[in-house]
């Protein structure tokens, strides 16, 4: 983040006070570090805000070393998620899911036990429930298809594919959650709109990963 000495007329928009006064975090931030009307602007994005906001912002996240711009989701750093222990494994099948009659199919299996919440889950200490495991999912065994495979296995070791939190279809809370990267477990049918044919999937779900900041260029490092 570069130190900004002359930020516009304009509020930020993490604390909704104007960037040429004190952060609205100044009074209750332990940090003495930053001055409370210092404001800085992010390398690769540019957006503005105050650095004590920033800061705020920082910890109340999973402190992961990573920093996601609140205005436009830029990731700096390397975003890590807060997944449970578990396995993912993958298997090829023959057969072709619809609408990829010319080749085979990827089969994933995620594969999560129950347990004990840690330090970065809601609840510290309390038992969380695993649902519907093993989760079992679909892709087309083609060039894009094996490079959104590539992109999930980083996904997983990032802890990024699931979280724990409330169940949008339940209501259940402190259990494991899909984390806003959307899998096919459909194979034959969409009759639920988790499945295939669906030619717009495999862009939609880069452009998820992309978003939690797993882009093809994280391939080649």
């Amino acid at each position: 983040m570069e130190n900004l000495q002359k930020p516009p007329e304009e509020d930020c928009i993490i604390c909704m006070e104007t960037l040429t006064s004190a952060s609205g975090y100044s009074e209750s931030s332990e940090c003495k570090k930053i001055k409370d009307s210092a404001v800085g602007k992010l390398k690769k994005c540019g957006h503005i805000f105050h650095q004590l906001c920033m800061l705020e912002m920082y910890n109340s996240g999973n402190k992961d070393g990573s920093l996601q711009c609140p205005a436009c989701k830029t990731i700096y750093g390397e975003k890590t998620g807060t997944q449970p222990r578990g396995k993912m494994d993958i298997f090829l099948i023959s057969q072709p899911l619809p609408g990829h009659q010319d080749c085979g199919t990827i089969h994933i299996v995620y594969t999560i036990s129950p347990g004990i919440q840690g330090p970065e889950h809601p609840n510290p200490g309390k038992q969380y429930t695993a649902r519907g495991f093993p989760r079992h999912c679909y892709l087309p065994d083609n060039p894009k298809g094996r490079l959104v495979l590539e992109l999930l296995k980083l996904a997983w070791a990032r802890r990024l594919i699931f979280t724990i939190g409330v169940s949008s279809t339940t209501g259940e809370s402190d259990t494991v959650v899909w984390n806003e990267i959307h899998h096919k477990t459909e194979m034959n049918s969409n009759i639920s709109g988790h499945g295939y044919p669906d030619p717009n999937y495999l862009d939609n779900v880069m452009a998820e990963l992309a978003a939690q900041g797993v882009t093809e260029d994280c391939l080649n490092m």
